[in-house]
């Protein structure tokens, strides 16, 4: 049984995933800046920094709050919410902020800003916001798209030198970094960036097989780095190219208990323990990805159907907690998981 088949995204469910975000987009500290000071007068404010994403404690969250309220106005565009929704929207994401957001992004020791998560949330947000037939998406996306043809670049300047992927399950990981970095170049028809998005992905992960997953979870992953990859795989491969290689990448899948089960969180004061909610709530999105590409008659299909339920409940259940440390991104990958239902 596909214990998921109850889970939706209702207009109501979206407005308190959206009450979060608008909570904290222009909330500006506690602030956790990523950022490499060239002289003492770059000792400044996160809103002097980065005036369209200085808030939910940091710039990535800040960029994947936004996208989650353009996704929602995309489903639900007659929330109640909706006008305070679009009055920060361009407050953020006017072409003046945008700007200053590229000169941070190019100035000296930056190559290593938000690599490569914060790039792929990014791209995920001009993704959505691509040929949307809006008068203010329109204008934000104009506004946001020499930041994504820079971040796009980044990648084309990168990858290539990145010998290894990085297969951690916080935010280096590559893999996550690829798939969106993907979604994005398919969507706007950049074939230069899905070429190369293509090629570091067989190169890195085609010839993957036996994984440990005993080595899984991670005591602060918010992504399984098994199942990351093979979602992104799922966009690279054909089906039977897929199910082959999943098959010889994951081959004890049916007995890993840890990976089927959500993950324990303990402290959800804690911002790093508080992780794991996220961690269930996208081994959620890749199990419905991954089934995407088997055949119904697979056996693999129930159970990570029935997998993705139980991870799916358990980080839906803890997404308001009252903690600042998960309500500032929770939210976004709930969302992001429910569209996958979607799709």
């Amino acid at each position: 049984m596909d214990s998921s088949k109850s889970i939706v995204l209702t207009e109501k469910v979206a407005a308190n995933f959206a009450k979060l975000a608008l909570k904290c987009v222009q909330k500006e500290y506690p602030n956790k800046l990523d950022h490499v000071m060239n002289d003492a007068k770059e000792i400044q404010a996160p809103s002097v920094l980065h005036p369209a994403f200085y808030g939910c404690f940091d710039w990535h969250s800040s960029v994947h709050g936004h996208w989650m309220l353009v996704r929602i106005l995309k489903l639900f565009p007659q929330i109640d919410l909706g006008t305070k929704i679009r009055k920060v929207l361009s407050e953020n994401l006017s072409a003046e902020n945008i700007k200053t957001e590229i000169v941070y992004l190019n100035q000296a020791n930056r190559k290593s800003f938000e690599r490569t998560y914060g790039w792929a949330w990014l791209l995920k947000l001009a993704e959505e916001l691509y040929d949307w037939n809006d008068a203010d998406g329109k204008k934000w996306a104009k506004n946001l798209q020499p930041l994504a043809d820079a971040i796009a670049q980044q990648y084309i300047d990168f990858l290539p030198k990145q010998y290894y992927p990085i297969r951690t399950g916080v935010h280096p990981n590559t893999a996550f970094g690829i798939a969106f970095a993907l979604d994005y170049a398919r969507k706007v028809k950049n074939e230069k960036v899905e070429k190369l998005l293509i090629e570091r992905s067989l190169t890195y992960y085609g010839k993957d097989k036996n994984y440990d997953t005993n080595w899984e979870p991670g005591g602060e992953d918010f992504f399984s780095p098994c199942l990351i990859e093979a979602d992104l795989m799922r966009r690279i491969l054909k089906p039977v190219e897929f199910k082959n290689w999943f098959n010889k990448f994951l081959p004890g899948l049916k007995n890993a208990k840890n990976l089927l089960e959500p993950a324990i969180v303990t402290d959800r004061t804690d911002p790093k323990l508080v992780h794991l909610d996220g961690l269930n709530l996208s081994r959620a999105w890749c199990k419905y990805g991954i089934t995407k590409m088997l055949s119904k008659k697979d056996p693999l299909v129930k159970l990570l159907l029935k997998s993705a339920g139980k991870h799916a409940r358990a980080g839906l259940s803890n997404i308001s907690s009252g903690n600042y440390e998960g309500e500032h991104w929770l939210a976004s990958f709930a969302v992001y998981m429910l569209s996958e239902m979607i799709n």
